[in-house]
This record gives structure tokens, C-alpha cells and sequence, in this order.
């Protein structure tokens, strides 16, 4: 096993008054676990000199979530290492995923996640959900240290399962032998998981010495919580944070859907500086934008391929809000239309003709876009603060198919989302 070597200081360093201008210099103070040395610990070491890349990429990752663990790591006073444990945990992506079925930064299985108090439902998962996770982790860190009064048993009982090494306490207790961490024998996985994370905080510790430099992460939050009030498309909260739906789900990864739970929490985490236009933004949406449904009923003839075209969403959708597993439809069945950021047209003139019923009530602007070099259904749509299925459905495309230079795409938006610069034509039919 690894030996143990005093730390250079054993007792907690209090940064809660200091402002740092990188947040490693905070992380470094903050260590105060008892440095390790051995094969082990010098073999990962090793690897994380010879893979830079890796290195780079998991800190791109980091960047987004590490202010945060390091704050609760430093209210519960815990040592600073245990913020860089989902370095080895799932190489601080949130998206991991392992042969046991854990997931998350923390790499909660679901069992085990549950309970520590992790909610999962249709709409959400508590271990992909960032400071949901990062709060039962520690709690459960604090329970294993408290158990064990030691943290590098703590942390091999995160990996093996308190069973495990209760199990091998009493073993060598009843041969009279040593009850620390490398005393112990404990499955092949467990020996080297402390020794990784050692190696890992040494690298931390003094990067030069093994040729890498660390992206610099400022000491400041990269996201706060915002109350939504309500259930809310997610689309709809992306254009008001004026933010792409993948950075807004890789700071959300705990839902799995399309908008929050309808029954909430009604929270969300968004780029600080984005605060203030969401809440101004959310303060004058009008209720029926922010989550709309539309109840279909099933008449002869109805295919979901159809319906989907009639209220201007997908085929996915469609099925997913109604647990559909095929595309048999039953006449007189009812269907929930998801419908978020539009109003629902429910008279038979309005459905014969939707765009012009829509830019009456809404004021909406007839608009001729000419498709230029690089353009795509993605980014027009961005670009209008409109659906691409919407695009599909005013031009008869297809999500797939290829945009011709100088082609004419039709869209009707709202004067106050368009860029300012282009030709407007106001609804007269």
C-alpha cells in the first residue's frame, strides 16, 4: 500500500474571506489531507503528465461546475480534495455513465441515490442534476467520515460500499493486524481509487512539476439559480438567456425533457450574467407562452405523422408526452399536444390557416428570408427566434434536407424578436 507522509499543514485553512483570481490557488489552500507517495500514486501521476489532452478536456468540463463544489465543500469544512473527487469519479461530466448503471459527477446509482434523497422522474434525474448531486455526495462523504473518523476510508467506502470495508476492518481486527486504509485489503478497484485521487490533487498541488498547466477557472460563479415560477419550455428559457439549448442543458442535465416538471421544482440554473434578462424576460411572458398544451382527439384517418404537421411539433414529442411505444393510434383517442411558445389554435378556420390566425392575434410579421452560404434550418431558426419545425411546416421541408443558395424561406415572427435589419411585411390577409 501507498505510504503516508504528514502534509506540510494539517489543519483547515479558512479562504471563506478571501477573494482568489484563480480558483486553484483557493482549491490549493484548502488541502489538507496527508500527501501520499508510493508505486501507485506515482503510476497516476504518470499517466495524467503523458495525457494533456485528457487533462484539458475534463477541466473544459470543470470550468462549468467546480466554483460550485468547492463552495459547498468549504461551507461543510471539508477538506479541499474531496472537490476534485468527480475527477475520478466521472472526469467532471455530468453525463457519465458506468457498467454499474452509476451516473453523474458523483456517480450516484440509482439505489444509492435514492436514498440520499435524489428524486427521479419522467422529467428529471437528481444524479445527472448538479447541485442536487454534489449536495448528497457530500452528505454522504460526511456520514462515511464520521463512521469511519478517517477520510481515506471514507473515500474507499464511497467506492466498495461501507459492507466492503467493514468487512475488512473486522477482518484484520480479528488477526490483530492495522485498521488504516493500507492496511486493509480491499478489492483491486478500491486500492488504487485513493491513490488516483492523490495524484490528482498533486498535480493540482504543483502542475509545472509534471509539465501541465491548468486552465485557469476564475474564482466567481459561472451560474445561478433562477425561479421560474411555473412549468417552462426550455427552448422558451434559452431565448430569453439569449443562450444555446446545449449550454443551457449542460448546466440543467437534470432534465431529461423538454421543460421543467410540471409539478416543479420551478427552478433553474442559468450564466450569471444572464440573470437579469431571464427574470425581465419570464416577467413579461404571457402564461400561455411559457408551457402550452393542446388536447387532440383522435378521429378516422388521424396518423401521428399528421397531427404532428397539423400543430407544427414532432412525431417525438408527441409520443414522448404520451408514453406512446408504436404509432397505432385508437379513433377517439386523446392526445397531449406539447405546444410551448405558441398559442393553440383550436377553431377549424385557424387550422386550414394557422400563420395568418397566428400573426393576427400575435401582430407577427411576414418575413422572406433568401438562404445564403452556410445557412441551415438550425441556424435561420435561431436566428428568427422560431422552431425549425415551424420552418418545416411553413416550407414544406424536411428537417434533413438541403437548403439551396437564394432559396426563399417564409417565416412569421414577432417584430420584437427579428434581427433589425431585415424587410418586414406586415399580415393583410
Amino acid at each position: 500500500m501507498p505510504a503516508v507522509t504528514p502534509a506540510a499543514t494539517g489543519s483547515a485553512v479558512d479562504t471563506a474571506d478571501v477573494k482568489y483570481s484563480n480558483l486553484w490557488n483557493r482549491i490549493r489552500a484548502g488541502l489538507r489531507l496527508p500527501r501520499m507517495e508510493g508505486p501507485r500514486v506515482a503510476r497516476y501521476e504518470q499517466w495524467f503528465a503523458n495525457n494533456p489532452q485528457y487533462v484539458e478536456r475534463m477541466l473544459q468540463r470543470a470550468n462549468l461546475y467546480l466554483y460550485q463544489i468547492v463552495e459547498d465543500v468549504q461551507k461543510r469544512n471539508m477538506p479541499m480534495e474531496i472537490a476534485l473527487l468527480p475527477a475520478i469519479e466521472s472526469g467532471y461530466s455530468p453525463e457519465a455513465y458506468s457498467r454499474s448503471a452509476a451516473i453523474g459527477l458523483w456517480q450516484f446509482e440509482p439505489a444509492t441515490g435514492r436514498l440520499w434523497g435524489l428524486k427521479s422522474n419522467w422529467w428529471y434525474n437528481g444524479e445527472r442534476d448538479i447541485i442536487a448531486s454534489t449536495n448528497a455526495a457530500l452528505d454522504f462523504l460526511q456520514s462515511l467520515h464520521h463512521q469511519f473518523h478517517s477520510w481515506d476510508l471514507a473515500l474507499a467506502a464511497y467506492n466498495a460500499g461501507q459492507g466492503t470495508v467493514e468487512q475488512a476492518i473486522a477482518h484484520n481486527q480479528a488477526l490483530g493486524l492495522g485498521t488504516r486504509y493500507r492496511d486493509l485489503r480491499l478489492p483491486l478497484q478500491t486500492e488504487h481509487y485513493v491513490p488516483k485521487l492523490m495524484a490528482f490533487v498533486n498535480i493540482v498541488r504543483d502542475p509545472a512539476k509534471y509539465g501541465l498547466t491548468l486552465r485557469a477557472i476564475p474564482d466567481s460563479p459561472y451560474f445561478v439559480r433562477v425561479n421560474t415560477g411555473s412549468q417552462v419550455d426550455l427552448s422558451v428559457i434559452a431565448r430569453l438567456a439569449n443562450m444555446s439549448l446545449k449550454q443551457l442543458y449542460a448546466i440543467n442535465p437534470g432534465f431529461t425533457r423538454w421543460a421543467t416538471a410540471p409539478n416543479g421544482p420551478h427552478t433553474i440554473l442559468v450564466p450569471v450574467a444572464t440573470k437579469a434578462a431571464l427574470i425581465e424576460g419570464l416577467s413579461q411572458l404571457p402564461p400561455q407562452d411559457r408551457m402550452q398544451w393542446a388536447r387532440h382527439r383522435v378521429v378516422p384517418g388521424d396518423t401521428l405523422y399528421g397531427i404532428a404537421r397539423q400543430y407544427g411539433v414532432s412525431v417525438a414529442s408527441i409520443r414522448s408526452t404520451n408514453h406512446l411505444y408504436s404509432n397505432l393510434l385508437h379513433v377517439g383517442q386523446s392526445l397531449l399536444i406539447p405546444m410551448a411558445g405558441r398559442r393553440l389554435i383550436v377553431s377549424n378556420h385557424e387550422r386550414q390557416r394557422p400563420e395568418v390566425a397566428l400573426a393576427r392575434t400575435h401582430r407577427l410579421v411576414k418575413i422572406i428570408h433568401r438562404v445564403r452560404p452556410g445557412d441551415t434550418l438550425w441556424s435561420i431558426a435561431a436566428r428568427y427566434r422560431v422552431y425549425v419545425s415551424q420552418l418545416e411546416r411553413w416550407n414544406v421541408l424536411n428537417a434533413n434536407g438541403v437548403l439551396r443558395l437564394g432559396q426563399r424561406i417564409l417565416i412569421w415572427a414577432s417584430p420584437a424578436l427579428v434581427p433589425s435589419a431585415v424587410a418586414r411585411t406586415r399580415v393583410t390577409e
